[in-house]
This record gives C-alpha cells, structure tokens and sequence, in this order.
C-alpha cells in the first residue's frame, strides 16, 4: 500500500506510472528475467568509514529487494559482513531513468545460487572460477594461457564454491525520469512498517 498526500504522475501511461508500488516499477523497468541482465552500482562502507563503489550485475528483483551474486571472497562481501548495509542505483541513459535506493543487506537463499550462475555469461562463469589472488599474480601471458586450458578442459561449469548471493531489501527507493519536453519528474518511496509513503521531489 502507499500513502501520500501528493498526486503526481497522472498524465503518464498507465504502465510507467510513479504512483504505483515502488517495487513493482523498478520490476517493469528492469528487463525480463531471460534478457541480459542490467550493471547496478552497489555502494558499500569500507572498514576505513569511506564509501566503497563498484558495478555488479542485477540477477533478479522481487517485492521487497534487488538481487546480485557474486564472489564470497570480494573485498564487498567482506565490508557487508561487517556493516549489513548498502545502497544501489542503476541508470538507463538511452530512455532518461534513473534509480537510487539504499537498505538493509542478507544473504540470498542458496537454492538460487546455481540458476543464478547458470545465467551468467560463459566469460562471467570462467572469472568466477579464475579470479583468485594466485592467478591475479601471474604475467599476462601466463594468466591467459591458464584460462584457456581451464576453459578447454571444463566445457560444462557449475557454480564454484565462493559463489554466494545477496538480497538488498530496500527501505528508500527513488525514480527520476526525464522528459525531453519539460521538467524531470522525481519521487521517493520510503518504507514504514507494512507501507511505503511517497513524495515528489524537484526533478
């Protein structure tokens, strides 16, 4: 449910409306499961107390959180387990839409690690595999002969053991979209117990 004592949004088509559940618009601006899934920032405290920023890939949104997976021996995977905090944005440049948002962190159930590894691409599937500090130590040359001998040698790949996902169950969510006609038009969703309230900010 959302509450709030604005109207905005009623002259947009009623399938990009920003008035409808925050969640269920970030799923209708995200490509379907089965296309190429989309680079979000996911920002994260260091254990200096500055922020720490890097692109991952988006495996899924639900009702309540984004997705991403990723190596349990990541330095952000190690700054997560000390502070369970992060905050994501993703952009679409093409089409003028942007999303920030920021929650509290989980580990994502482990029955989807290996869907979510099979639909990486053979080049993401390999460096989950490779992308070790022992090969990160060798020249180039010697790098890129490994990976070819381990690529020639293991043509079908399961998810390796450092393979660990993350849920991102967002309390602030904030769409901005861009018209090339007028104003841009921006709205924050904040999460209260069972409901989110809204607001229109200036664009």
């Amino acid at each position: 449910m959302i509450t709030s004592g604005t109207g905005f949004g009623t002259d947009c088509a009623v399938t990009d409306q920003l008035t409808i559940e925050p969640m269920e618009l970030l799923q209708r601006w995200l490509p379907a499961a089965d296309q190429p899934r989309p680079l979000m920032a996911l920002g994260t405290c260091g254990r200096d107390g500055y922020p720490r920023v890097r692109h991952v890939l988006i495996t899924e949104a639900d009702d309540t959180a984004v997705y991403f997976h990723t190596d349990s021996r990541s330095a952000k995977v190690a700054e997560l387990a000390d502070n369970p905090r992060a905050s994501v944005a993703v952009a679409w440049p093409a089409v003028g839409r942007q999303v920030v948002a920021h929650g509290d962190v989980r580990r994502a159930p482990d029955a989807e690690l290996h869907e979510a590894y099979s639909r990486r691409s053979r080049y993401l599937q390999l460096l989950a595999w490779m992308n070790d500090d022992d090969l990160a130590a060798l020249s180039t040359d010697e790098r890129r002969r490994r990976w070819a001998d381990f690529d020639a040698t293991h043509p079908r790949l399961t998810a390796p053991p450092t393979w660990t996902g993350y849920a991102v169950d967002l309390r602030e969510i904030t769409f901005w979209r861009g018209d090339p006609d007028g104003p841009s038009q921006r709205v924050r969703f904040t999460h209260n117990a069972d409901h989110w309230t809204s607001e229109v900010l200036p664009g």
